[in-house]
């Protein structure tokens, strides 16, 4: 898909289809939409008298110009609340504006800069924020389909501006936009793949990929090098597959002269979780494919901070493999010696996310990382806490926790903070070994959570669970069913914010 950044008059465009906007309760349109409106002799005041126009979020009109204005159809786009209006309605209305128009056939279209007019966002920001809500709202994961529908795809939106000064800065957000949608879209894949095509090693093979791209030293570990650092808990979960397990490390040095900056961001990357031996029930199953949802984020983010270039050290873990019930599976009742040394009692082999999280996060913190943040599918019990609204987050550090709710609200990317009180670890003890693997039904998230923070050390750590937004039962915005591509974007904002201190 391409995207220009044009001066001139949106009305006289030669192009299928014109885009403009309308917030909620607005009876009389002003700017680039009151002009279409009089082009079209008040056909969208008209509209919004017989209450077929309202602005409401996520409203998409298309009204047919019939030879009034050089461009065939005009599209109103609903921004809801002018209150509300941010770069994720932008994002959301973009992404449901070209659904609409490519299910018509259009090919070519062109839009005003949502908000960077009378809405106040900066321009570079309302372009960016249109580039990943288009590409992200086209996203089809069809690449398994012998057959195509034959429609029609959006080639071409044109970013119309009259203002010739802000065309700098909408090219710089148009740029910005394609490498974020981009490497979410490269996550979704990974995350939409069958469990038989998107194995341990087929996903070293896709962050190989992604530092080539993007000039990211990388170092992927087999079994025996595991070992070597004994790390049994990590190998734990991996013994009842034939696959064998990958550690993937990707590494960037924006500050090179300042090793201490640093950040790791470490990702559960289980290419198909049947539970081992604490097998799941059959139903559904098949959409535990997306169990590394967590380690696909990780290096898509890492693609694009090397592309990007923030001033700060990040390193990207992913600890990939499957979790199978095989003749030679771990058992309940096993002991597993971590890296750091401390034993879990295995209890359930279904909670095998935090298993290998724990010996990834220790070799983050082994590494001299100080400021580490995980991210897994972690607990089905998050999805029962939160829906699919918001991603769980706990840490050690009020801090480091408050920089990166604030680096996804930026991004669209809701979290929400969860108690880690020490009164909870006890729920976990055991009897024979350091700690056991689950600490029950109750809490189940922040018990899982907690499990992985003892082995920070003293690092500021954060973990945030995805279980219950790494995938989507239904298409709206600029999410599609199937994987949703979910912290990406807030894993680039927190190192540009983290850089910028």
């Amino acid at each position: 898909m391409n995207f220009e950044v044009v001066a001139g008059d949106l009305g006289v465009r030669e192009t299928d289809a014109i885009v403009v906007n309308l917030f909620q309760g607005i009876a009389s349109p002003g700017g680039a939409t009151g002009a279409v409106d009089g082009a079209l002799d008040g056909a969208i005041t008209r509209l919004i008298a017989d209450g077929e126009i309202t602005g409401k979020h996520g409203e998409v009109t298309v009204i047919h110009t019939l030879g009034k204005m050089a461009p065939a159809r005009v599209v109103v786009a609903g921004l809801g609340k002018s209150s509300d209006f941010d770069a994720e309605a932008v994002r959301s209305v973009s992404g449901e504006t070209a659904r609409r128009l490519q299910g018509i056939g259009v090919s070519r279209y062109s839009t005003i800069a949502h908000g960077a007019g009378i809405g106040g966002m900066d321009a570079a920001q309302s372009a960016q924020a249109i580039v990943e809500g288009t590409v992200l709202g086209l996203y089809d994961f069809d690449r398994f389909k012998s057959s195509k529908d034959g429609r029609k795809s959006v080639e071409t939106v044109e970013i119309v501006e009259f203002d010739s000064s802000k065309l700098a800065s909408l090219q710089l957000g148009v740029d910005r936009g394609m490498v974020q949608a981009e490497a979410v879209a490269f996550c979704r894949n990974m995350v939409n793949e069958p469990g038989n095509r998107m194995t341990p090693s087929r996903m070293a093979e896709r962050a190989l990929k992604a530092a080539d791209d993007s000039g990211l030293e990388i170092e992927v570990l087999d079994r025996p090098d595991l070992e070597a650092l004994g790390m049994g808990a990590f190998l734990g979960v991996a013994q009842g597959s034939k696959e064998p397990p990958k550690l993937i490390i990707m590494k960037y040095e924006g500050d090179p002269d300042n090793p201490g900056n640093n950040l790791a961001i470490v990702g559960k990357g289980i290419t198909f979780d049947s539970g081992g031996i604490s097998i799941k029930p059959s139903a559904n199953m098949g959409d535990m494919k997306g169990d590394m949802a967590g380690g696909a984020a990780v290096i898509s983010a890492m693609k694009v901070i090397g592309q990007v270039g923030p001033k700060i050290n990040v390193t990207g873990i992913v600890a990939a493999t499957e979790n199978m019930p095989g003749g030679g599976a771990q058992r309940p009742g096993d002991i597993v010696r971590t890296m750091s040394g401390k034993t879990i009692e295995i209890d359930n082999t279904d909670a095998e996310g935090r298993l290998v999280l724990a010996d990834a996060v220790y070799y983050a913190h082994e590494q001299g990382i100080r400021r580490i943040v995980d991210i897994a599918t972690l607990t089905g019990a998050m999805s029962i806490a939160l829906g699919h609204i918001c991603s769980g987050l706990f840490g050690n550090d009020q801090g480091f926790i408050d920089r990166i709710k604030a680096s996804g609200d930026a991004a669209g990317e809701r979290l929400w903070q969860l108690p880690t009180y020490d009164e909870y670890k006890e729920q976990y003890r055991s009897d024979v070994a350091d700690m056991r693997n689950i600490g029950g039904r109750p809490a189940g998230s922040i018990t899982g959570a907690l499990i992985i923070g003892e082995f920070a050390g003293d690092a500021a750590w954060a973990h945030v669970d995805i279980a219950g937004t790494s995938f989507s039962s239904k298409t709206s915005g600029y999410t599609v069913k199937g994987g949703t591509g979910v912290m990406v974007r807030t894993l680039v904002k927190l190192a540009e914010e983290l850089a910028g201190e």
